[in-house]
């Protein structure tokens, strides 16, 4: 690919590119409800940094130089489900780039990137990085962090009331790997990792034999953008084919999505701890993650036999110590 095709790509998405933001996705969304710019196109912000940049639940994203902050907006007029986010994150891990690495990974016998239920992109290592769980009612259990590579925020845009679209925020580290302390870990089990970790790690166990160099972050932001319109397009025919009541199409389409999802699952197969909050009291269950369902919960099947479907909640990866 060119760079002159990346840069008409990039256009075509109304790009704007800053070297600070506050928070790509926020400096977005203000723009759209101020009118600085239209809702009813495409927009994308991309920034080389930002000071106060935001994951789930409020929680903060470290945003040092050398990854990928981008945010896009896409007009939309149908509610939004958690399917949508799996959507992205199993379009982002059909990345070029991914794909090209997950290829040395397996051939190397090592765990691939995959997607974290129910907005990340990495991967678990057990054997690295295990720490004791205190809050686990089994105190012979102990927590495997998951190393981290993207995150996906997504948010919608509400202007007089009523939903125009959505912003998509995208938190992907290339070359600089955040320095996480248990302040800026705010209570998560993973670890920070970069494109380029592990494609140093690669080399490493190949003895040096040099990969491919990394793509520009203007390609990566190309190939982050390609993705989530993929997504959304995806996401649109599913809820288009449920208002016709297009059952065997709707069973077709998920079915081949629930496909692709597996072979990228980072949690199948994995012993879980589900922590969730109801009324400031905590309710933890235990389990095999075992897939999702067709609305994108996560599926628990616990000692009993039983399936739960989990919606929202913590997710630890459990071990016997």
């Amino acid at each position: 690919m060119t760079s002159a095709t990346t840069t008409e790509r990039l256009a075509a998405l109304n790009h704007r590119h800053v070297t600070s933001s506050v928070s790509t996705n926020s400096e977005l969304i203000d723009a759209l409800q101020s009118g600085t710019i239209s809702a009813d196109d495409r927009q994308l912000l991309t920034a080389e940094t930002q000071t106060a940049g935001r994951g789930q639940h409020t929680r903060s994203w470290q945003s040092p130089a050398g990854n990928v902050y981008l945010s896009l907006y896409h007009p939309i007029d149908i509610p939004v489900s958690g399917l949508l986010s799996l959507i992205i994150g199993l379009e982002l891990a059909k990345m070029p780039i991914i794909q090209r690495i997950n290829q040395h990974l397996k051939a190397q016998g090592k765990t691939p990137i995959g997607v974290k239920w129910a907005n990340d992109l990495g991967f678990y290592q057990p054997q690295m990085q295990n720490t004791k769980c205190t809050d686990s009612p089994i105190n012979e259990k102990s927590v495997i962090a998951f190393s981290k590579l993207a995150g996906i925020l997504i948010e919608p845009v509400l202007l007089a009331g009523k939903l125009t679209g959505i912003v998509i925020g995208v938190g992907l580290n290339v070359t600089a790997t955040p320095k996480l302390t248990e302040e800026t870990l705010e209570g998560m089990s993973y670890q920070a990792i970069s494109l380029q970790d592990i494609c140093a790690s690669l080399m490493q166990a190949q003895n040096s034999h040099k990969l491919e160099n990394l793509p520009t972050l203007a390609v990566i932001y190309q190939q982050i953008s390609q993705a989530l319109l993929a997504a959304v397009d995806c996401f649109n025919s599913i809820a288009t084919e449920k208002s016709k009541r297009q059952a065997s199409t709707i069973d077709t389409v998920m079915s081949q999505f629930h496909q692709q999802f597996q072979e990228l699952d980072a949690l199948k197969g994995l012993m879980i701890k589900v922590t969730q909050s109801y009324n400031k009291e905590e309710r933890v269950i235990e389990g095999h993650a075992c897939g999702i369902d067709t609305n994108g919960c996560l599926q628990l099947q616990q000692d009993n036999g039983s399936i739960s479907a989990i919606f929202t909640g913590r997710i630890d990866v459990i071990s016997a110590s």
